[in-house]
């Protein structure tokens, strides 16, 4: 018997996660000024990017006027050192709940711990704000969020039927609180 090349599973490379400086721990209050990623509030100027982004991630973008109408606190952006943005956020509180209504990341930055960041940075703001619990929706099918969400401590409360069109599917609610600061 005649040795033939290896199976194709052991020519292929093991997997391991990718290395990003911002994710390992830091002091607190320290800035994102050391990392390839940097997350700041959003712009005006940003606007576009903020669309682009959405249309290429989202079956049912948001327009451009829908993310000028929630510029504010919450709203911010993961940006690279030429200030190309990777990733975004949208949240709004009123009193002392919040509501993440939207997080993208641009495809070409997947897989680096952009989402858990963004999220993370905006947790920390609006307990300092006063909020005390956070909501979301997320599409059932979209088993990655669900998974991001749940690693931060979200719990699933219920479920909006038929709540997302292209295509029609149905929202899970999910939900946090948050410690006081």
């Amino acid at each position: 018997m005649c040795p033939g090349p290896p199976p194709w599973w052991k020519t292929r490379e093991r997997w391991s996660p990718p290395t990003v400086d911002w994710l390992r721990p830091r002091p607190a209050g320290s800035a994102h000024t050391d990392a390839p990623y940097r997350i700041r509030l959003a712009e005006p100027a940003d606007l576009p990017q903020l669309a682009q982004i959405e249309r290429g991630v989202f079956t049912d973008p948001w327009p451009e006027a829908g993310f000028r109408e929630l510029l504010g606190p919450f709203t911010r952006v993961a940006v690279t050192g030429t200030e190309t943005i990777a990733g975004y956020l949208v949240a709004r509180r009123v009193l002392d709940e919040a509501e993440i209504l939207n997080l993208a990341v641009h495809p070409g930055h997947l897989r680096r711990g952009l989402g858990t960041e963004l999220v993370r940075d905006l947790l920390a703001d609006l307990a300092r704000a006063g909020a005390r619990r956070v909501f979301l929706e997320v599409r059932a099918s979209n088993l990655g969020a669900q998974a991001l969400y749940r690693r931060l401590g979200f719990q699933s409360m219920g479920r909006r039927l038929g709540y997302y069109s292209n295509p029609r599917e149905d929202a899970l609610i999910l939900s946090r609180e948050l410690a006081a600061s």
